[in-house]
């Protein structure tokens, strides 16, 4: 049964990753669908996507799609990702093209709205943490507009303690809080995954909500299920 208390404390979360293709879509979708079984209303938003394809509705992205379907609380497409652009490119490359300019004010009035609507958000930034967006604005301006505690997700790969511990170093330069950071492993390969992963448990300073090993198919209930949520049900 969904949570209806008008005193409920509303949280929102910011996911980013340390590149494009790591696994954001997924975590944010785990977490909406964990948050959902504790009945807690649920609701993604995707700001920006690329790589949109035309649909009878319109532009259709199948993040934006995965993520209306994890969560458990209807909302419009176009408020749930107020800017879809079809060029699978960075997105102030595809905008520009489009004739689009993204516009963070637009964001933040659509983030507003949804967070009414739920007990819980999850917004999921694009690509990395500084992707441009416009010409002068890029996603780590987005994440400081919203004011959300980060949670990171860490592509477990070769050199990707570097990039975590920049991401994360980015994160508290813009004066945010790294609340927590998943390890999804997408190679399956990988030489000294344990002692990589020790290694960023000991220096990213922020609990470790999950690990998510290499899945060709990803299951999405069996990574729900890997979201530690006290973590962030006891977050301040």
């Amino acid at each position: 049964m969904l949570t209806n208390n008008p005193h409920c404390e509303k949280k929102a979360y910011f996911i980013t990753g340390t590149d494009t293709g790591v696994g954001k879509t997924l975590v944010a979708c785990a977490l909406l669908q964990a948050f959902a079984k504790q009945g807690k209303r649920s609701i993604g938003m995707k700001p920006v996507a690329a790589g949109c394809i035309e649909t009878p509705a319109g532009l259709c992205c199948e993040d934006v799609e995965n993520l209306r379907a994890a969560g458990n609380v209807a909302a419009s497409q176009k408020l749930v990702n107020p800017y879809a652009l079809i060029l699978a490119v960075a997105p102030h490359i595809a905008a520009e093209h489009a004739g689009v300019e993204i516009s963070l004010e637009q964001i933040d009035r659509s983030f507003r709205q949804l967070r009414e609507m739920a007990d819980v958000t999850v917004v999921e930034g694009v690509g990395g943490f500084a992707v441009p967006l416009n010409a002068s604005q890029d996603t780590a301006d987005m994440a400081e507009m919203l004011g959300l505690p980060v949670i990171l997700v860490v592509g477990m790969r070769l050199g990707c303690i570097n990039h975590a511990l920049l991401t994360a170093q980015a994160i508290r330069h813009r004066g945010l809080r790294l609340v927590a950071w998943v390890a999804n492993q997408i190679d399956p390969e990988m030489s000294a995954f344990d002692e990589n992963l020790h290694a960023l448990e000991t220096r990213l300073a922020a609990p470790l909500l999950g690990v998510i090993p290499f899945q060709a198919d990803a299951n999405l209930s069996a990574v729900s299920g890997l979201m530690d949520l006290y973590i962030l049900n006891s977050s301040i």
